[in-house]
């Protein structure tokens, strides 16, 4: 980041927050427990996520000023406690009004490729966007499925990519890669041995797909029902809290009956 964006970055978050986009962000229940100060620079993010991502409405979505906030908010809170170039990679923000289909190559364990079309709720690029459907968007945004948001997922898939590939492993310091692979290797194998053998389980079976599916879909849990996260998996939780800097089961504990929905 040069110093003319950095000083363009300061002035974006100088700015007064919108009323309207200040409503937007009170209405989503993962971002109420933030505090001052964490509302403070989620906002100063959002702005500049706003301001500097384009964003595109597809399939004859109007896309509203109210929709990239809800948007670039939830994406600003991966960001929180941590340096970032506000994901470097991501140029453009692509949302439709609901899923939608797109092409699909798909190589299994064994190297069989499979092609074919496919519905999406979104999917992230490693270089240049994120698509996201609207629908599924504004449902995350309610906090009506703990566990699954799919802004967090895309999002996810974006900080993935930092270090080059979408392999389940963002960007880390040196000391931190050995933690993070063990833990996530092991727990992603045990989440794979579980599936293959038709076991319910508390992360998203999807996850299952690959590592880079386990980490957004961990990730997915962490932020939305992280007292499920840390109870049934803490080793996740604690390398999660880690690298995010964020300790979110500290304030979200949902009721068990929501959880077992």
């Amino acid at each position: 980041m040069g110093i003319i964006s950095e000083y363009r970055r300061r002035r974006i978050k100088a700015r007064p927050l919108p009323r309207e986009w200040k409503r937007v962000i009170d209405e989503i229940p993962v971002l109420t427990h933030l505090t001052s100060a964490d509302r403070e620079e989620l906002e100063g993010t959002t702005k500049v996520l706003v301001h500097e991502k384009h964003f595109e409405g597809a399939g004859g979505l109007s896309l509203n000023q109210d929709m990239k906030v809800t948007i670039a908010a939830q994406a600003a809170l991966l960001l929180l406690h941590r340096h970032t170039d506000y994901y470097p990679r991501l140029v453009s923000i692509i949302v439709y009004p609901s899923q939608y289909i797109a092409p699909n190559m798909q190589r299994d364990q064994t190297g069989i490729v499979t092609e074919g079309p496919q519905v999406r709720a979104g999917e992230s690029w490693s270089r240049g966007a994120v698509v996201l459907a609207w629908d599924e968007v504004a449902v995350g945004a309610t906090g009506q499925r703990p566990g699954h948001n799919v802004v967090i997922h895309e999002f996810t898939h974006q900080l993935d990519a930092e270090n080059g590939e979408m392999d389940g492993v963002p960007l880390l310091t040196a000391d931190r890669y050995p933690p993070w692979v063990r833990v996530m290797e092991e727990e992603y194998a045990h989440l794979r041995a579980a599936v293959d053998a038709g076991q319910p389980t508390v992360i998203d079976p999807y996850g299952a797909t690959n590592p880079a599916e386990f980490f957004a879909v961990v990730t997915e849990l962490f932020f939305t029902d992280p007292g499920t996260l840390i109870d049934a998996h803490p080793r996740v939780y604690e390398t999660l809290a880690d690298y995010f800097r964020q300790d979110p089961a500290r304030f979200v504990r949902l009721p068990r009956w929501v959880i077992t929905l």
